[in-house]
This record gives C-alpha cells, sequence and structure tokens, in this order.
C-alpha cells in the first residue's frame, strides 16, 4: 500500500475497533514501522480538526480513538435513545471525583471521606463502565481498589489524567477533615486517607461541582447518563 492508501487503513481499523487502539497495535496489523502510523495518526486528527468533519480523533494516552463532536451530541442522543440514561447523582459525582484524584482506592477510604456507604454508588459507576477494579491493595484485608476508565477520559474531554482540573478544597473541608482523621485511624486504608488530607491547596478534593460541569463535551459517549 501507498502512504494514502495505509493512511486510509489506519482510519477504517480505528473506525471499526470503537475501543481505542495504540499505534503499536495499529503498525503491527499493517506491518509497517510503528513510528510510521504514529505520524500518520497525528496527519489524521490534523485533517479532522481542519475539515468540518463530524468526527474527531482523540489521544487518550498511547491509545487513540475515533469519537463524535460535542456541537452534533444532541442528534446523537436522539438517534441512540440514550435518554434513557440516568444522570448522574451528585453523590455519584462526588465518588467519581474521589476515585479520579486519588485512584486507585478502596471502597472503605471512599466512604471514610464521604461519612456513608458507598457500595451502591461505586456499583453505578462501575455498571456506567466509568471505573473500574484495579486489583487489590497491599493492606491488610486485601481490599479491591477501584480506577477510572478510558470511558472516564472520554466523557469528561481529556487525553489523561494529567489534564484533570486543579480543583479547591474549600467547598470540601469536610470531605478533607474526614479523609484526616481516617488517617490516623489505623484503618486499612490510612495511607490512602493521608494522602488525601495533605494534597497542598486542596487540589485532589474531588466533587461534583468539578465533573458536573464537565460532562457535556463531545466525547462522551452517553455512558455517564448526564450531559452528551
Amino acid at each position: 500500500m501507498d502512504l494514502k492508501q495505509t493512511k486510509a487503513a489506519v482510519e477504517a481499523m480505528l473506525f471499526a475497533h470503537a475501543e481505542p487502539v495504540t499505534a503499536e497495535r495499529l503498525a503491527g496489523v499493517l506491518g509497517v514501522e510503528e513510528d510510521a502510523v504514529s505520524r500518520l495518526l497525528l496527519s489524521l486528527r490534523d485533517d479532522y480538526e481542519a475539515e468540518d468533519r463530524g468526527l474527531v480523533l482523540l489521544q487518550l494516552e498511547d491509545r487513540w480513538q475515533l469519537a463524535t463532536k460535542t456541537a452534533y451530541a444532541p442528534y446523537i442522543k436522539d438517534i441512540m435513545d440514550t435518554r434513557r440514561n440516568t444522570p448522574l447523582s451528585p453523590a455519584a459525582l462526588e465518588v467519581l471525583a474521589i476515585i479520579a484524584y486519588n485512584q486507585p482506592v478502596s471502597r472503605s477510604f471512599i466512604e471514610q471521606v464521604r461519612g456513608v456507604d458507598s457500595s451502591s454508588t461505586v456499583q453505578t459507576l462501575v455498571q456506567k463502565g466509568l471505573i473500574e477494579e484495579a486489583g487489590r491493595l497491599d493492606l491488610p484485608g486485601r481490599p479491591v481498589s477501584f480506577r477510572t476508565t478510558d470511558v472516564f477520559l472520554r466523557t469528561f474531554g481529556i487525553a489523561s489524567l494529567a489534564e484533570l482540573p486543579p480543583l479547591h478544597g474549600d467547598d470540601y473541608a469536610e470531605m478533607e477533615e474526614a479523609a484526616g482523621e481516617a488517617a490516623y485511624s489505623g484503618d486499612e486504608d490510612a495511607d490512602g486517607a493521608q494522602a488525601f488530607a495533605h494534597v497542598s491547596d486542596g487540589a485532589a478534593l474531588g466533587g461534583p461541582g468539578a465533573f458536573g460541569a464537565a460532562c457535556g463535551s463531545a466525547y462522551c459517549s452517553g455512558g455517564c447518563g448526564g450531559g452528551v
């Protein structure tokens, strides 16, 4: 294949694959160098950005995925009937923020920060694909930990966790205090709680407002139920 055909093949694979895929994987299928595919991906992304297209090529850390643009979200919602999805509650957004800024964390840690049982909320986020199990922590009892997923990145329109907006802890002083108390309680999640409680300027304190404003970005597939 010539360069134009190879680029078209990359685009076709991205469309058909649906899930994020690495340049290495694409290169392996095509039998070409990874650097060559990386250049084609960047060129393809520029093509989508330069033209008035309904799609955008997202880079999610080291993976790539085709997604729809924000402007066409209402039409996509109608055709996919995503209105049936229940929007995330403030409690779910709060739990999601705690996980996003402190992952991997256990359910016990989340409950220490919030002060209430969060098992059903965690399960809801798992079902929506926004979080997933991340193995077991090396703590007494070997608790299951949770982390965010690629769906989370797409939902909030960011390429990696490094792009999470800095948050201020003024509105979540109680959460910070709860985490601080947990840090010295001898609980299985003491180390994680202490780290949470001592983040400078409250940057790791998540809350509904932070993610509530973000959802509605182009890249939400409707999985979160809010926004797009």
